[in-house]
């Protein structure tokens, strides 16, 4: 496989970046040439146990721990990391290294409200307030502390002061529907729900008073209500609750249990559209070493860098985005709608050093003729990352011709899952047209065929063959841990399967072709989604797409649908050129037998293409039986695939 290099690191790489003085330190202590990426990752993945312990110490985490007390048990999904270990993850972000009291940690902006700026010590005060309104609600350690709160300062003080505690944190995006909230929350049984009354998304109002009632009573046994007045904030008695003011009225210091490493930290869910969300437990000690990793050593962030991913609490991005101050770095924060021209404009105000967003909207950039080059000055921004969705190669090209020709593009491929990229970039690796550059430290990251080999140039389902610390400790409400099992181990017994195609090259990139639940197979080709898609996507006046195989007995249909640039509609020219695309850049069993136009095509809420449920719905499953409404950003796209 050959691929244009459109970014290449510094020749001082070694010594300019966090991953090169960290392969130093390395190299050092192991006695062995550490530097050169690929060394560092195969080293991170045959010795899980020093590496890990190295990035443990080396990031001020804990003390030297001895290499069979790192790694305990390998054993998925019983593994033990650090278990002598006391730790929290509230400290960690908190005594943010090189950060003093008066810097800026915290910038954050609004559809709603003014800019808001906390230094060091405002979080810490905050968190010390917040921390002592859920002491005297009663909560303790294991206890449920829910929030269905905007990107906002108050959220991630929240989130810190249940984590010091030891109570186990979740959240919900105000844009999710109260359906969509109580299929989250009534799982967990939260002992305190603190809610917005409201938001703006650019210019319009949304009340969300009377969803907090409906809310509110269908959670059993939630203790106590506390409302921000965010829309509204001279409204005080619309929701029958303690104002937020109220209940972060005292400031009795911070102080931080000593947890154990896999002590549950939050509770996040995945998409939920076909059923009950998976309610996804991560630890204390699995993410502040993780993101210390990815943050560091892979996004080079560092003291003096302002760290903006766009995303809302209801996606794992939030959560990945404010542990950014444990190695040092401010994080930028958003509330609002994702205008195309202004989120880049945001990125120049706000002094952004690491933009992050998603693939989708990029692309959608790129549809609307957006240049933020020319918008804004974006100097400043080392780093650009994309995650969400398989970047198509023309969005590697918008992003070097109109973004910026100097920073690093790290096309990211994770989950909730892991609530991490496991396939990434590094500053010490070069950025290929259309590829993730390299696996990430410590994700040992296969491409296994049916048998359960390994392979390097051929599609095949994504594995994770080792631990990861980031792993989850458990599903909620899954005590011997059957349905773990059967949601990741079961395919590959004692083998991390993620649900992705993938081929890994043999310079160490990969391309993630789509989900395997969603592969197309046409005569016995596979084909994955995510081919379709950089293909299509890339041909003028398409703005998005869909494919769909119905492959039932007695049927072989593909049927693309696509979404066009405003102005422009599906005519026979296009019709040609699309098909002239596949044809040539795929193969002739990539032909669609029709192409048709809709309005939209529907997506999660994190912006995931909705293929299963639409197929499921084109074989005449009803909607509400296909696709949990309210886990999806559009429903209403859903309508076009009814007439089709």
């Amino acid at each position: 496989m050959t691929s244009e290099v459109l970014w290449l690191p510094r020749p001082d790489a070694v010594e300019t970046t966090n991953i090169g003085r960290f392969g130093q330190w390395l190299s050092r202590r192991e006695e062995r040439d550490l530097t050169s990426y690929p060394a560092l990752w195969q080293y991170s993945v045959e010795r899980l146990r020093p590496f890990w312990g190295a990035v443990w110490e080396y990031f001020g985490l804990g003390a030297t721990v001895p290499e069979h007390r790192v790694l305990a048990d390998e054993t998925m999904p019983d593994t033990v990391w650090f278990p002598d270990e006391a730790f929290n993850y509230a400290r960690a972000v908190l005594t943010a290294p090189g950060v003093g009291e008066d810097d800026v940690i915290v910038r954050a902006y609004s559809d709603t409200r003014p800019p808001v700026e906390w230094t060091l010590a405002d979080l810490r005060e905050h968190v010390a307030r917040a921390r002592a309104g859920l002491v005297a609600h009663g909560v303790r350690r294991g206890d449920r502390v829910a929030a269905w709160m905007p990107n906002i300062p108050e959220t991630f003080a929240l989130m810190l002061a249940s984590a010091s505690l030891g109570a186990v944190f979740s959240s919900c995006a105000p844009e999710f529907g109260a359906r969509a909230v109580l299929d989250r929350f009534a799982q967990i049984e939260p002992k305190v729900l603190v809610a917005v009354d409201g938001y703006r998304y650019g210019p319009k109002a949304v009340d969300r008073t009377e969803d907090v009632r409906r809310v509110v009573r269908g959670l059993e046994g939630l203790g106590s209500l506390v409302v921000l007045p965010y829309l509204d904030p001279d409204a005080g008695g619309e929701v029958e609750g303690e104002t937020w003011d109220r209940f972060c009225a005292y400031d009795e210091g911070v102080a931080f249990e000593p947890l154990t490493f896999d002590h549950p930290l939050y509770i996040l869910y995945s998409s939920g559209t076909t059923g009950l969300p998976k309610a996804i437990v991560h630890s204390h000690g699995g993410m502040a070493i993780e993101h210390a990793k990815m943050h560091s050593l892979h996004h080079d962030l560092g003291v003096g860098d302002r760290f903006f991913w766009y995303s809302t609490t209801g996606w794992m991005m939030w959560n990945y985005l404010v542990s950014a101050p444990i190695v040092g770095a401010g994080v930028v924060l958003f509330d609002g709608m994702p205008d195309p021209a202004g989120m880049w404009r945001l990125a120049e105000a706000s002094g952004t050093t690491y933009f992050g967003t998603s693939a989708p909207f990029l692309m959608a950039c790129r549809a609307r003729g957006i240049k933020p080059s020319e918008e804004a000055d974006l100097s400043r921004l080392r780093g650009i990352g994309s995650t969400g969705a398989p970047l198509p190669a023309v969005g590697f090209d918008y992003v070097y011709e109109s973004v910026s020709p100097t920073a690093q593009l790290q096309s990211l491929s994770g989950g909730t899952d892991l609530c991490t990229g496991f396939i990434g970039g590094a500053p010490t690796v070069p950025v290929w047209r259309g590829e993730l550059s390299c696996r990430c430290l410590g994700a040992d990251v296969q491409s296994f065929d049916p048998e359960g080999h390994a392979g390097i140039g051929r599609e095949g389902e994504l594995v994770i063959a080792s631990p990861m610390p980031s792993m989850p400790v458990g599903l909620w409400g899954d005590p011997l841990k059957h349905r773990y099992r059967d949601t990741y181990l079961t395919d590959f017994p004692g083998i991390w399967r993620h649900g992705d195609w993938i081929t890994i090259t043999d310079r160490g990139s990969a391309v993630i072709s789509g989900r395997s639940d969603a592969t197309l197979n046409r005569g016995g080709v596979r084909m994955g989604t995510a081919e379709f898609y950089a293909v299509v996507e890339g041909v003028e006046g398409v703005a998005d797409s869909l494919v769909v195989h119905l492959d039932d007995p007695g049927q072989d249909r593909l049927l693309l649908y696509v979404a066009l640039q405003e102005g422009v509609e599906l005519d026979e020219d296009l019709r040609r050129r699309i098909v002239a695309a596949l044809r040539e850049q795929l193969s002739p069993r990539h032909v669609p037998d029709e192409v048709r136009q809709v309005p939209e095509v529907p997506r999660t809420l994190s912006g995931k293409k909705v293929e299963v449920p639409v197929k499921k719905i084109l074989k005449g499953v009803r909607p509400e039986e296909a696709v949990a409404r309210d886990a999806l950003a559009n429903p209403d796209a859903l309508r076009a695939f009814l007439r089709a």
